[in-house]
């Protein structure tokens, strides 16, 4: 599932088809039983996720979501998943500038991380209104532009697939309750979104030094990283700071919800603020005209996996994203894109530009390398189910 906006018209239709095969089914959906309670593997300086009243977390709703997740019959062509664009080793992103769906079709955006995504209080780069996993996982089933799993009009044809599934009718049994009726899109998403919130990632190197109290977990170079990250010179933890490195988060122990978006200074093709056309963050949704080029920012958790970088991935490297930030905007010098960037007039304040010693930018990549989580990417917990993990 690759996580970028899509039109709200579309997205009223696919709740439409949600709700119309979903009626009906409620009557004899089965509540979780208490003892299949979710018990989160998570320490205890990490606050709980949020968890939506209508989808209480259950190991066997995660289980099936799983399988979901890497189920290829779930596209146009049986030959792409969900994990094809969020790939585990990735830190679940897909290591291309841009993603390509299940018909070869490249997208405007950038497949981002599903690591923590449980935490997120928006989802996708830039939809203000996209806030509930069930309802995105309907986007990229059954989008259109573009295309990702290509199965819009093919709704009841996979939900006929799984329930002649043996393995899919014991699995959606022991989630939801037995009989076809229970094997539904409703209920195909709530397993979905119960999956990627589990996908927690919370034992980086950082992590055992910051909370586990491990003085000698980082190195002495990304000691000195994490002081500039966190200082008002690089200004970098204004928009990437907190448990999760990000300032659209929300958690049990938020006084409330954050959502962020920014201007970075990626481009300026008019000299007037101007973004790419396919490519507006949230002014596509809200047109404000100081909503140009404003895309949420990422957790900065396992970056080191997650190359290449921005909501285009037109960044290659950790470096490069450092000299566009110590730049206060980056300069296209030619083509159709070129523009100053750091001379944008709706630039993120924060986004002032700053000078580096060599010394300098190693400590803050050798933080940033730090915030990687190995556990996370080798949990055989969240791998494919029919294909261990390497």
């Amino acid at each position: 599932m690759i996580f970028r906006w899509k039109h709200c018209l579309v997205l009223s239709i696919f709740f439409a088809i949600a709700f119309s095969l979903s009626v009906g089914f409620s009557q004899v959906l089965s509540a979780p039983n208490p003892s299949n309670i979710y018990v989160w593997e998570i320490p205890t300086w990490m606050p709980k996720p949020i968890i939506p009243t209508d989808n209480p977390m259950t190991a066997e709703k995660v289980e099936l979501g799983r399988h979901l997740f890497y189920e290829k019959r779930l596209s146009v062509n049986n030959k792409f998943s969900c994990a094809s664009c969020h790939i585990q080793a990735l830190a679940f992103t897909d290591g291309k500038p841009l993603a390509v769906g299940a018909t070869g079709e490249q997208h405007p955006r950038n497949s981002m991380s599903l690591a923590n995504i449980a935490y997120n209080s928006v989802l996708t780069w830039a939809h203000p209104g996209m806030k509930k996993l069930e309802a995105q996982a309907l986007v990229p089933m059954f989008g259109e532009h573009p295309v990702e799993m290509g199965l819009s009009g093919k709704e009841q044809e996979i939900l006929k697939m799984l329930q002649e599934d043996k393995n899919y009718q014991k699995l959606f049994a022991v989630a939801f309750g037995r009989g076809d009726s229970n094997i539904n899109l409703k209920n195909l998403t709530q397993a979905l979104a119960s999956f990627q919130r589990s996908l927690i990632s919370v034992n980086s190197s950082y992590d055992k030094y910051r909370y586990g109290k491990d003085k000698n977990a980082i190195s002495a170079s990304a000691k000195r990283g994490e002081t500039l990250f966190n200082s008002e010179r690089l200004e970098c933890f204004h928009c990437h700071g907190g448990l999760n490195f990000s300032d659209s988060v929300k958690h049990e122990r938020s006084a409330f919800e954050e959502i962020a978006f920014h201007n970075t200074g990626l481009y300026n093709i008019d000299g007037k603020g101007g973004y790419p056309g396919n490519n507006t963050g949230i002014y596509e949704i809200t047109k404000k005209p100081d909503d140009m080029g404003k895309f949420k920012a990422p957790t900065l958790r396992n970056i080191d996996l997650t190359a290449p970088y921005m909501h285009d991935g037109s960044i290659a490297t950790l470096e490069e994203v450092i000299d566009h930030y110590a730049a206060g905007g980056r300069t296209i010098t030619n083509g159709k894109f070129s523009g100053v960037g750091s001379q944008n007039p709706l630039k993120s304040n924060f986004v002032s530009g700053f000078k580096l010693s060599p010394q300098e930018k190693h400590d803050l990549i050798e933080f940033l390398k730090s915030l990687t989580d190995e556990e996370f990417v080798t949990n055989s917990a969240f791998s494919d189910p029919n294909i261990a993990v390497n």
